[in-house]
Parts: structure tokens; sequence; C-alpha cells
């Protein structure tokens, strides 16, 4: 069986998003990047995956500039057998990248594809959907255990009301919650044997996909800062503030 891991280059979530003094996007110069934690926990599923035999090959894709290799490697250096990297602008909508999944997915032949649920920057939660709908392929989104039978998949899903099993034939597309798995870090040695691992570079011309536009981001604004909180002597004098002062009752 061969697995295909979607991954995306993100800004690192632990440090502070600034944003553009003319307010047109975040700032990404000089700041760190890491994989999306999502699609690292996809990575993770499929490298175990393919340890438990169920795998024969696990390999990372992801779509963006130059600059996305360096997650690529990393994925690498984490255990994936092989890159795919599609030569684009790094911003694209998520149908667009739905799409060059799909002719990805038709060209390497996967039985399998495992993705991270959403990004943390844009928050979209779509290219799953998407790309099932587009390969029609059964899916199972917000995975937290994945069990594989034979030509089967039995996926448990967190739901606003608790877990749902789902039973799938392969193919099938799945993506990741948090608590499917804890990724591993990359030993010094896997990071070395990374280098020499094969990674293949396409562009969108070559996959049949043309990059388009349909939404425009018109200004990108920081949360408004929070005020400082009061201390008030009575009750009578709190359902006084928050009914003159902060209107949130009548």
């Amino acid at each position: 069986m061969k697995i295909l891991v979607p991954i995306k280059r993100v800004i690192d979530p632990y440090i502070k998003v600034r944003v553009k003094s003319d307010h047109t996007d975040v700032e990404t110069n000089n700041v760190k990047m890491t994989i999306n934690p999502f699609c690292e926990i996809a990575v993770e599923e499929a490298i175990r995956l393919k340890e438990a035999n169920h795998a024969d090959e696990v390999i990372v894709v992801t779509a963006g500039g130059q600059q996305s290799q360096e997650q690529l490697r990393t994925a690498l250096a984490l255990g994936a057998d092989r890159a795919i990297h599609i030569e684009t602008v790094d911003k694209l909508e998520p149908l667009t990248v739905a799409k060059l999944l799909q002719a990805i997915v038709h060209q390497e032949q996967a039985d399998l594809v495992i993705t991270g649920k959403q990004s943390i920057d844009t928050d979209n939660n779509q290219v799953a959907q998407m790309l099932a709908a587009l390969l029609d392929w059964p899916q199972a989104t917000f995975a937290s255990n994945i069990e594989i039978n034979e030509k089967n998949i039995e996926v448990e899903r967190e739901v606003d009301g608790g877990l749902m099993t789902v039973s799938m034939a392969l193919p099938a597309v799945v993506s990741t919650d948090l608590r499917l798995n804890e990724p591993r870090f990359a030993s010094l040695p896997n990071i070395m044997k990374a280098k020499r691992k094969p990674m293949s570079i396409v562009t969108p011309e070559s996959l049949g996909v043309e990059i388009i536009f349909s939404q425009t981001v018109i200004e990108v604004m920081p949360p408004a800062q929070k005020k400082g909180g009061i201390r008030v002597e009575s009750v009578t004098e709190l359902v006084d503030k928050l009914k003159n002062e902060a209107k949130v009752i009548v």
C-alpha cells in the first residue's frame, strides 16, 4: 500500500504572529516556519502504519515556494520515503490545493491519503473533504484512531456528541485530529539520511491544473487589545456597569 501525506508550511505556532505595517498580510520575513502541526500528526500516523507493515511507501507532498522544501526534508527525516514539491506561490485556495493533490494521487496511484484536518493559519478545514469529493473516495475526518484490516480501514472520529467509528474500503481519504498520536522528533542520523532521500519537483502545468484565485484579502488586522479588569464593590455596581457601560444586559 502507498500512503500520500500532504503537508503545509506555516508559521511556528509557538511564536507571536505579527501583522505587516500596511495590513496586507502577516509578517513572514525572518520568522520561524514549520510543518503545520496537524500535518505532522498525519506524517507520524503514516510512518506508524508503515512500521506496522500496513504500507510499503510513505510519500509527502507540498505546494508552495522553494522554501517549502525545508519542511519536506523535515518530513523525510521523520521517516517518510520520498517527497514531491509542487512549485507554486505560497498562498493557494483550498480547491486548487485539492485539484493538485488529485493529480498527484492519480500519478502516484496512492491507496490512502492522510491529511491534517486543517492548517493553523487559514483554518479552512476543506482540503481533505474536497479531495475526497474530486477522487470520489470515502472519507473520514477528525480521526483519533486508525486501524487497517486487509482492504478496509476503520477510523474512530471525534464528533460533537463524542466518538464515531466508521469502516471504509480503500482507497480512502482520512484527516487527523490532535488525539491520534504524538509526533516523534527527528534524530540526527535521520536528518542526515533525509538529505539523500529523493525529492521530485513538479509544476501545476505538468499536472494539468490551472492556478485560480477567486478570493481577495482586503485587510489583515491584529485582534483588539484586551482592556484591564476592574474591581467592583457590590453586585449592584456590577449590574450597573454591565448594563450601562458594557451594554451586555438590558
